[in-house]
């Protein structure tokens, strides 16, 4: 291909990847070395018949006029990343000299935003990934398998989870397991415990999540392996056969091998969604039990006083820590690309 044909063809992905990833990339990094600028404060004192008394004010001129001058607010550095709502390097440094054991230190770290958040972002995300790997596959194997009139039903009826939108989905669920749903109800009367319930105890909210997380996104693992079957030579399967293997031996040693890009491709794609998990934690209302990353974000973009830079930090601290889960995935496919 010409060189002036191949620049016409990569020029609008450059400026668009440009324009929509690296610039937003380059504008929270800066916001993430500010923060907020300090309130002006003023104070008055008012005077009555029993004496005088100081209040005191935010001076809302002064403040603002600030605000103009400095509007990324004030430079901080990688102050923001290491204060205690973040990677809290002091307060872990201090809970390591104070440990009686590593339990202990487990637990004080529990007790920072950044680290309670972490803990349960990597549990949901490496306990999902392989059920949902091993889930979809199973399932694109025996809906391969039903008779072509009523695959189409089954198909459907298997996305139906992946159709739903996570926020919907989980505020049903969350409905379902409260005292007066259908799965909360059921779980007293079969416990005998009236008092029982799964949003109260942090295990039990983390299990939910996660077995959420599992049926929402196993249609989309269940749909790609689904296809890649349908493009699995017939003829090695057919001398496989003839050779005398079983069908767990052709599945093991042909149909698998075959997908094995596809399988690096959704453990791509669902590493990336679930390290980002955000709405089933809105949904479940699990802020008391479990936060995420990314409920991080929204939660200092949600104040009254919007914290972009703390925001930005977490940001940023999400996309390294994505970065380093992928980078085996990415190894792997760059190895299987040069050979």
């Amino acid at each position: 291909m010409p060189h002036r044909t191949f620049w016409m063809f990569l020029a609008p992905s450059a400026v668009a990847m440009l324009l929509f990833i690296a610039l937003p990339i380059i504008s929270v990094i800066v916001q993430s070395l500010y923060i907020e600028n300090e309130k002006v404060l003023i104070t008055t004192e008012s005077c009555g018949p029993f004496g005088c008394t100081e209040n005191v004010k935010v001076d809302e001129v002064a403040t603002a006029r600030l605000l103009e001058e400095r509007p990324l607010g004030r430079f901080n550095g990688l102050g923001t990343y290491t204060d205690r709502n973040h990677l809290a390097f002091d307060e872990v440094a201090l809970a390591w000299q104070n440990r009686e054991s590593l339990a202990d230190f487990g637990g004080e770290l529990m007790n920072l935003p950044f680290y309670k958040a972490l803990a349960f972002t990597l549990t949901y995300t490496f306990a999902t990934t392989p059920i949902v790997l091993i889930l979809g596959f199973l399932l694109a194997l025996a809906v391969n398998s039903l008779h072509r009139w009523v695959k189409g039903a089954v198909i459907f009826a298997t996305l139906l989870p992946f159709i739903v939108t996570p926020l919907i989905g989980s505020l049903v669920l969350f409905w379902m397991i409260d005292s007066d749903g259908i799965i909360g109800a059921s779980l007293q009367w079969l416990y005998d415990d009236p008092q029982l319930s799964l949003k109260a105890s942090p295990t039990l909210t983390w299990i939910t999540l996660i077995v959420y997380g599992i049926w929402h996104t196993t249609p989309f693992a269940f749909i790609v392996f689904y296809a890649g079957l349908q493009t699995v030579p017939g003829e090695t399967l057919e001398s496989a056969m003839i050779d005398g293997a079983t069908r767990f031996q052709r599945t093991i040693y042909v149909t698998i091998p075959y997908l094995a890009p596809l399988v690096l491709f959704v453990l791509l794609i669902h590493l990336m969604d679930s390290y980002k998990v955000f709405e089933p934690v809105v949904g479940f209302s699990a802020e008391a039990n479990a936060t995420s990353l990314a409920w991080l974000v929204y939660n200092d973009l949600s104040q009254e006083t919007k914290l972009f830079g703390s925001a930005a930090a977490t940001s940023m601290l999400t996309i390294v820590g994505i970065g380093i889960i992928l980078m085996p995935v990415v190894y792997r496919t760059w190895r299987d690309f040069r050979s």
